[in-house]
């Protein structure tokens, strides 16, 4: 079998780069039997992250990997990849130009304007920002920072598998929300070869790595999802498809209505404001679209906490 596109010993080099940069985020160990679920179960909180997601880490990896030019970064992202470049730009003193669609909630964009980044609005969804993105970097020599069809990038997300490896060390299997797929290719890199089994989470209306496995290969998807912001990638791209082809077990689905409840019952049970991509795979387990085995040792990833607070309060009630 080939050398797998990204490998351990390069998420150990991201690990020492960005160490310092990104937070080590907590275990929040439940047991079992916890939530009613048959599991052993523990929550990773990536939600306490800088920025509010996962994303940070694989921003900073691209910053302390590349040479940045003067015309600085840019990004296309829903939100919580720019705030986390716009974050990592801050902290490294360069300009980030951060490129969002219209669907991006005013929390996300508020946030990135915080840190200190230009936000332009490129188009309707995601892939229209990539687009703009695209245009102004060819156009400027800016350094794109992409948000999951990038080694530098899946690699800074893997340093979440390695570090949750650290902290847990006898899982069974994670659950990981899918976007475009950034996340838990760098996850799945980390535990390939392992007894950890990685299961993804996408949402029902936006199934761009669930259908990417049925055909073989990237394939377009139609997204309308309530975490469509985070989790609404069209086409998870080539090498996301080659990493997880080996290494992701399955994917659920799971409905926008779980995913609204996870989100109610985070706060209400945990205190834990998380936008709908980040619940996404709470949700998987609360709603038996997930359903592990008992005593099955399992870890659930709450990955974004940028979430619009008056939407939370509506749905928590």
């Amino acid at each position: 079998m080939s050398e797998r596109p990204v490998t351990r010993p390069m998420i150990e080099e991201a690990a020492a780069r960005i160490a310092g940069h990104a937070r080590i985020t907590p275990v929040m160990r439940l047991g079992s039997g916890a939530l009613g679920s048959a599991a052993d179960l523990s929550l990773k909180l990536e939600c306490l992250q800088h920025a509010g997601s996962f994303k940070t880490r694989g921003a900073f990896n691209n910053l302390l990997s590349l040479a940045v030019p003067a015309a600085g970064v840019s990004a296309a992202s829903g939100g919580n990849h720019g705030a986390a470049v716009a974050y990592a730009a801050m902290k490294r003193g360069v300009k980030a130009t951060i490129f969002v669609p219209e669907i991006s909630p005013a929390a996300k964009i508020e946030a990135i304007k915080r840190f200190g980044a230009e936000v332009v609005v490129g188009g309707a969804q995601y892939d229209d920002a990539q687009a703009a993105c695209d245009r102004f970097v060819a156009e400027t020599g800016a350094l794109k920072i992409h948000p999951f069809a990038a080694k530098e990038t899946v690699t800074g997300q893997g340093t979440l598998g390695r570090e949750w490896d650290l902290q847990e060390l006898d899982l069974d299997t994670v659950l990981v929300a899918v976007g475009g797929g950034g996340l838990i290719s760098g996850i799945a890199s980390w535990f390939a070869g392992s007894k950890v089994r990685v299961v993804g989470v996408e949402p029902e209306g936006s199934r761009a790595l669930q259908a990417a496995l049925e055909a073989k290969g990237p394939a377009e998807v139609k997204v309308a999802s309530v975490a469509a912001d985070s989790l609404g990638a069209r086409n998870v791209g080539q090498l996301v498809y080659d990493v997880c082809k080996d290494t992701v077990d399955h994917v659920a689905l799971v409905a926008d209505a779980a995913i609204t409840a996870a989100q109610a019952a985070l706060w209400r049970d945990f205190r834990l404001a998380v936008e709908p991509g980040g619940a996404a795979a709470f949700g998987a387990l609360i709603s038996g679209a997930y359903k592990p085995a008992k005593g099955e040792r399992l870890g659930v990833l709450v990955c974004g906490a940028n979430v619009d607070l008056a939407k939370l309060a509506t749905i928590a009630g």
